[in-house]
């Protein structure tokens, strides 16, 4: 028979962007190890209703590791203490009986809170908007052997294309830096021939939309790889200082 966890959490509790945010502790018991950290969540927040409280607000959507929405600080590390997942793929199993388990949202600029562990991340979309995307016409749908790939850079542009967005790089950055996320964007679509044409712009226009938006400086300590629930590589950003020094030389 399974042991079941008592637990006691620390939240971050905070009416929106301009309120006064502060911790809140609260009790929970009889967790089972095989939940998830957001069954876990949802556990509270039924008692936190059951007592006439406000639940806790958080972002959640597939629950798959796929959408990148549920970004929580748990206990000092993005997306919790296990490497290479996101909090939805977080089993209680990792913590220990009569554990405290303090859970925050994103800190950063770029992301200002809107309630509880909930932050506005749109800043990420305004990056895509500046330029990670193709817009011009590359053809029809050619065969699937007519466009010669080398393996090496079809890995390669999939091991850049599998963020999510979730925002654990710039959470865990000292300096608040997007470098990883808008390496990768712009990595998945660089190794491609689809996205050579546009390559020299696509590089400065996105990072000028990063500056714009408040993410800081890259300063090379590795802490956004070892974070990312998706293992992306710190290469991609060398990849990106190419593809900007480049388009300087091009202009």
């Amino acid at each position: 028979m399974e042991k079941l966890l008592n637990l006691t959490l620390k939240v971050w509790r905070q009416d929106g962007p301009k309120a006064k945010g502060a911790f809140e502790t609260y009790k929970l018991n009889g967790i089972s190890p095989d939940s998830s950290f957001l069954e876990m969540m949802d556990i509270l927040n039924d008692q936190l209703i059951n007592e006439h409280k406000d639940p806790i607000a958080f972002d959640h959507d597939c629950r798959e590791g796929i959408c990148g929405t549920c970004s929580m600080y748990i206990n000092g590390h993005p997306h919790g203490p296990d490497s290479g997942i996101t909090t939805c793929q977080l089993h209680m199993r990792s913590f220990k009986d009569g554990e405290t388990i303090t859970v925050e949202p994103w800190r950063s600029a770029a992301f200002p809170i809107i309630k509880d562990l909930m932050v506005d991340r749109s800043a990420f979309d305004k990056i895509i908007q500046a330029g990670g995307y193709i817009s011009v016409n590359t053809g029809g749908i050619p065969d699937g052997n007519a466009i010669p790939i080398s393996k090496w850079h079809a890995d390669e542009a999939m091991d850049a294309a599998s963020c999510i967005g979730c925002g654990a790089c710039v959470a865990t950055c000292k300096n608040g830096s997007a470098m990883l996320f808008v390496a990768a964007k712009v990595s998945q679509l660089s190794l491609l021939p689809q996205g050579k044409i546009e390559a020299s712009q696509r590089a400065k226009k996105m990072l000028s939309k990063m500056d714009e938006l408040g993410f800081g400086n890259c300063t090379n300590t590795g802490a956004c790889e070892a974070e990312c629930p998706k293992n992306i590589s710190i290469t991609h950003i060398a990849r990106l200082n190419r593809e900007f020094i480049g388009a300087k030389f091009i202009d």
